[in-house]
């Protein structure tokens, strides 16, 4: 298995690691990785390994098997054998902004209190799709409510629960297409905001900002019909 640092901590930046794997398609497993692998909507990580002799950049992070988070190389280069220590390094940039952006489509599946039946998630822009008969009324309204909740710099936080806690509790999860993964025995919840200020709560795997200002403004742009019942919504870093 891999052990995902980002988990712990989503603004590790930079972290050692050992080669444990190096798979037939010549993507590197590490024994612990900073790198968030595609999943949820989000995107894999970017950036970089150097090692004493060798460094290659990393285009994306995918799952492997089992735990496994293999990284991919942005073009066939020497990799480094299996028991190297190597230095990862992540494009902070462009992971900071996918947390800004999936932590605004959680505050978005607030203002639209519909269940979820997809999303994605960019640096520059998110979405959700919503069942959702018939479009908002006022797109302006909801902007205004999303960022005035951005405003009130709700702390984020993180907890566990187990798989028969999330079954006495299954309107903790909004997503209809996507369940939550199990198997583990425990499912990781994401928490905006505590005490009598808290706005959300729902199992997510993902990585986000630590408080809600840190978003930054953001806007609501299309809203597109998909099918008789879904909208898609989507939504821009200002």
């Amino acid at each position: 298995m891999t052990l995902p640092l980002f988990r712990d901590d989503a603004y590790l930046r930079d972290a050692v690691g050992t080669v444990t794997t190096l798979t037939e398609e010549g993507g590197i497993v590490l024994d612990q990785s900073i790198f968030y692998p595609t999943s949820g909507g989000q995107p894999g990580d970017s950036g970089r390994l150097i090692w004493d002799g060798g460094a290659i950049e990393i285009a994306t992070s995918v799952k492997g098997d089992g735990d496994q988070i293999v990284l991919v190389p942005a073009e066939p280069s020497a990799l480094p054998p299996e028991g190297t220590q190597v230095t990862q390094t992540l494009n902070w940039e462009r992971r900071h902004r996918h947390m800004r952006v999936h932590t605004a489509l959680h505050l978005l599946s607030v203002v639209i209190p519909l269940p979820v039946t997809g999303g994605s998630i960019s640096a520059e822009k998110g979405r959700l799709d919503f069942d959702m008969p018939d479009a908002p009324s006022a797109k302006e309204e909801l902007e205004v409510a999303i960022n005035q909740l951005i405003s009130m710099n709700l702390p984020i936080s993180d907890s566990w629960i187990t798989d028969a806690e999330l079954d006495a509790n299954p309107g903790l999860v909004k997503t209809m297409s996507v369940q939550p993964p199990r198997g583990s025995g425990r499912i990781r919840l994401v928490q905006i905001g505590e005490g009598a200020n808290v706005a959300d709560l729902q199992p997510c795997g993902g990585t986000h900002v630590a408080r809600t200002l840190e978003i930054g403004q953001v806007r609501i742009g299309k809203i597109e019909k998909k099918g008789k019942q879904n909208r898609r919504v989507y939504l821009h870093l200002a």
